[in-house]
């Protein structure tokens, strides 16, 4: 018999099969911090929704805690590598909210075409406003949707429904996925040029905050229709008021916005903007398939049964982790530096393992690597748990290689991307004292420390090209901390990999690609 204590609200349908088994279930949702730590000992399982924080210091004190169950998405109120180093299994609900985002989007999105809210709001006020309120149509309109992962695929196929066309831009989209779903395959240029509605599906880190901004609506259509029921910051709310000032942008359906709750927003005084507080997953089916999914996946564990979305790692016996752990970060900088270079769908992907590498357990090490592949485009959610999983629904392939030969090096790692054009790779090796370095790209032989601003740059073997680009640098006051040059020939191809003291902009390597010398140029951000 184990012990379970819930400590925020989740109804009891979506607890029913941890109330149906023989195990003590405890609700108790009005703990304090101080209360939650003292009495935390006495649990085996750990269930809580968004407002109890599973510190560092609550999981210290959880002797016997063997699993945290998260009844919805995110994590962030648990200290994933607390529990991690305590051994303590942390599940999450990802999939229970998806029918219910997608029902909003969609239902967004006809309100905003047929102006519900508004017209409403004015019979609510006593006004018969008919002509006011003349609405457009979607059949055949075209939606583009950005970010094809779990909840823009139901959009996409809800949208078709609706007899609307359908264009789809993600990263690990192929033009035969979008053929098999019966959508359009676009870049996210074409998404921004070609639709007459754009609903953004993507999570939000760095490379989406603000990836609606005023440049991208300059290329979108007059009169687009804009929806965001993703992640406030993705659309530069800013430049979305501008957008629908000038009259650029139609209408706007807003259910998340950068700061929540706010105070008299800008957005929602236009009368072209509609809008929800965040109402997304907030369904009653959503609440209780999250709970339905954590409760079994918590009872699961409890009982020895593998469960079906983990967050964090496993637990793996300490003198194999002990062996393994140093390799983790250079797997995961190999994973993101070479995604960076890889300008295709990536489609398969290979671990080459040399030297001591090849005899010890790999998996985890893996992991980290395909982990680092993938965090750049699917966000912070993916871990050393799922990546494995995520990478196979998105179609991509992973490959383990084995071999004694290290090439010079005791041990050595290669990491390499098959994409339709080509194959790209990227190798590392930790050295003694010194730590992980990248030590070939593609064909070339560097030396490089897989933190901070890089910028890789082909160019040709020719004098003057290291001066002129250091100049034009110069000009832009980024400073160059490093440098290394390897080439395939005198006059031939060559690679200059730089570490920087600031991660450039991109009209700054657009400069930088202006030189007749240089062939590519890409910033990398470890």
């Amino acid at each position: 018999m184990f012990h379970i204590l819930v400590a925020d609200p989740i109804s009891d349908e979506g607890l029913d099969v941890l109330l149906a088994s023989e195990n003590v279930v405890t609700k108790d949702t009005e703990l304090t911090p101080d209360e939650l730590e003292n009495r935390i000992a006495q649990f085996d399982a750990l269930l809580v929704r968004s407002q109890t924080k599973v510190t560092r210091s609550v999981i210290e004190k959880a002797e016997n805690l063997k699993i945290i169950g998260r009844a919805g998405v995110g994590v962030d109120n648990i200290d994933l590598e607390a529990a991690t180093e305590h051994g303590i299994i942390v599940v999450n609900a990802p999939n229970g909210n998806t029918n219910s985002a997608a029902e909003h989007t969609m239902a967004m999105i006809m309100a905003l075409s047929r102006k519900i809210p508004q017209a409403h709001l004015a019979l609510k006020n006593q006004k018969w406003e008919r002509s006011k309120y003349v609405g457009v149509e979607v059949k055949n309109k075209t939606l583009g949707v950005v970010g094809l992962g779990r909840i823009g695929t139901e959009v996409a196929y809800r949208a078709k429904g609706q007899r609307m066309n359908v264009i789809a831009y993600d990263p690990f989209l192929t033009e035969e996925k979008a053929e098999k779903m019966g959508i359009q395959y676009g870049t996210f240029a074409d998404v921004l040029k070609e639709a007459d509605y754009i609903t953004v599906h993507t999570p939000l880190m760095k490379e989406t905050r603000h990836m609606i901004s005023t440049d991208a609506f300059r290329q979108m259509k007059d009169g687009v229709y804009i929806v965001n029921c993703a992640r406030g910051g993705i659309i530069d709310e800013d430049a979305l008021y501008d957008a629908l000032v000038s009259g650029k942008v139609a209408g706007a359906a807003i259910d998340v916005l950068e700061e929540e709750p706010f105070q008299d927003h800008k957005l929602l005084n236009l009368p072209e903007v509609i809008a929800t507080p965040h109402l997304g997953a907030s369904t009653v089916e959503a609440q209780e398939n999250v709970a339905i999914d954590v409760s079994q996946d918590v009872l699961n564990h409890l009982t020895g049964d593998l469960v079906k979305n983990p967050v964090n790692m496993p637990s793996v016996p300490s003198d194999v982790l002990s062996q393994i752990e140093p390799y983790f970060h250079l797997a995961e900088k190999l994973g993101t530096f070479l995604i960076y270079l890889t300008a295709d769908v990536p489609e398969e992907v290979t671990i080459y393992y040399s030297g001591e590498l090849s005899d010890i357990q790999a998996a985890p090490i893996t992991r980290n690597a395909v982990k680092g592949l993938l965090r750049r485009h699917l966000g912070s959610h993916v871990n050393d748990v799922n990546a494995l999983y995520l990478a196979e629904k998105k179609g991509v392939t992973i490959n383990e290689s084995r071999t004694s030969t290290t090439k010079g090096f005791t041990n050595l790692m290669t990491v390499e991307v098959k994409t339709k054009s080509g194959v790209r790779s990227v190798s590392g090796t930790l050295l003694n004292g010194l730590g992980a370095r990248i030590v070939r790209v593609d064909h070339y032989s560097v030396d490089v420390m897989p933190e901070g601003h890089i910028v890789v740059i082909h160019h040709q073997d020719l004098p003057g090209v290291i001066g002129k680009m250091g100049s034009l640098l110069a000009e832009h006051a980024i400073n160059i901390a490093t440098m290394q040059v390897d080439r395939s020939n005198i006059g031939g191809d060559a690679i200059m990999i730089l570490t920087i003291d600031k991660y450039p902009e991109q009209y700054e390597i657009e400069t930088l690609k202006q030189l007749e010398e240089i062939s590519d140029v890409t910033a990398v951000d470890l």
